[in-house]
């Protein structure tokens, strides 16, 4: 069966990408293994940022250096095996890790940051899943000791004109009042930020609306992916479907079908927890809320609190690891009270991440049909309308929504 563009993956990207291409005209085949939203873009903090402007980096202080190299935080882990395999991607990524680095990420990173939210709300009201969307910001939480690590985002919350509040213990028990704090407890409050009860509802709607058009969403293998003359062509359960057109949005399984065709990114994934929680009493958590002091996230979700971890460098495909979450939950009883898990083991997933923390949305400049649409690492989620919005736009040639070079495949060309 013929279509004129084909989509693998059927995340947040993939399906907003379908989406873009279905509103262009083209007549569109979304195809994945799974049904939509329920790898990576299940597993996020549901957040659509408009702060972010700093990406996570190597620590350039020795003391800080050390207490990663100890293995015990839980903002960051790592499987000792597994660092000879990620160290050329660690030294590239510290190489970026420095003033220059971060702020040719923030321009990158901003006109999506700027846009993100417009963009969702958009397709949320398209597909009737406005409910799961709250405006109410989220906190970033420090200690007196700490604070000062939030100036490099405060700096550009300022040259962006943000909409922030720092708060102190006062100011955070009035937004939060279920939180146990301490006497120099700081915080920022992003307000602007939007947030979501379920990732995976949202992308499954958003699929819903993609079908809802006479788009087709089909159960298929990425990695049968095949060129043929002037086509290629995807083995879907019992048929092959073809295209002169397609785009790779596989997120972390994206380098398995392109290093097979000769194509080499720097791509790495950072591993991630999560499990959901009750309430203790009549507790009651409003928002997202990041302690960047101990390094996990909370938030509430309609399958109960969501407790987060942050990065653990492991291979993608190995065993769960369990110390990481399990100190993340003891960390988070001493900032609010969590009852008991109400699912039986933890979430595990993987965020593309590419050493300059920004994705590739572009055509494979081989004149083969191929498009690019990965490695969005921390942004994926959020960022999805408006890189589906891209490749549409690249595809057919029209003016681009975002200034496409920051995320060109050629930057890595070198």
């Amino acid at each position: 069966m013929g279509y004129d563009v084909i989509v693998l993956g059927a995340g947040m990207v993939g399906v907003c990408t379908a989406l873009s291409l279905q509103k262009a005209g083209l007549d569109v085949a979304l195809v994945d293994r799974r049904g939509a939203g329920e790898e990576t873009s299940h597993g996020n903090a549901g957040v659509i940022e408009r702060d972010g402007h700093v990406p996570i980096g190597v620590p350039s202080d020795f003391a800080t250096l050390m207490k990663f190299a100890g293995n015990q935080q839980i903002a960051m882990r790592y499987d000792p095996l597994f660092l000879p395999k990620i160290a050329p991607w660690l030294y590239q990524l510290w190489r970026l890790s420095n003033s220059k680095g971060i702020d040719a990420f923030a321009h990158g990173v901003e006109p999506i940051r700027k846009k993100a939210a417009e963009s969702h709300l958009a397709l949320a009201r398209e597909a009737g899943v406005e409910g799961a969307f709250r405006d109410n910001g989220w906190l970033h939480l420090y200690d007196g000791a700490t604070f000062a690590s939030a100036e490099p985002s405060l700096h550009y919350a300022r040259e962006f004109g943000l909409n922030v509040d720092l708060l102190d213990k006062e100011g955070l028990v009035d937004l939060e009042p279920s939180l146990t704090l301490k006497d120099d407890a700081k915080a920022i409050f992003w307000k602007d930020t939007l947030s979501v009860s379920s990732p995976k509802r949202v992308t499954k709607a958003y699929a819903g609306l993609f079908e809802q058009r006479g788009g087709d969403f089909l159960m298929g293998d990425a990695q049968s992916l095949l060129r043929e003359g002037d086509l290629w062509f995807v083995r879907c359960q019992e048929k092959r479907i073809s295209a002169p057109r397609v785009v790779v949005a596989l997120g972390p399984w994206s380098m398995d079908l392109l290093k097979p065709l000769g194509y080499r990114f720097p791509m790495a994934v950072k591993r991630g927890y999560h499990r959901h929680f009750g309430a203790q009493g009549n507790a009651v958590l409003h928002r997202p809320i990041v302690d960047e002091v101990q390094g996990f996230l909370l938030t509430p979700m309609e399958d109960g609190i969501r407790l987060t971890t942050g990065i653990e460098f492991a291979d993608r495909d190995s065993a769960k690891s369990r110390g990481q979450l399990e100190d993340a939950a003891k960390a988070a009883q001493s900032l609010f009270p969590l009852g008991e898990a109400v699912e039986a083991g933890a979430w595990r997933g993987a965020r593309p991440c590419f050493p300059d923390a920004l994705p590739i949305v572009d055509a494979s400049g081989d004149g083969n049909g191929l498009y690019f649409n990965f490695g969005h690492g921390h942004l994926g989620f959020s960022s999805g309308p408006l890189t589906g919005q891209l490749i549409a736009d690249l595809m057919m040639q029209r003016q681009p929504c975002l200034d496409p070079a920051p995320y060109s495949a050629s930057r890595f060309s070198a």
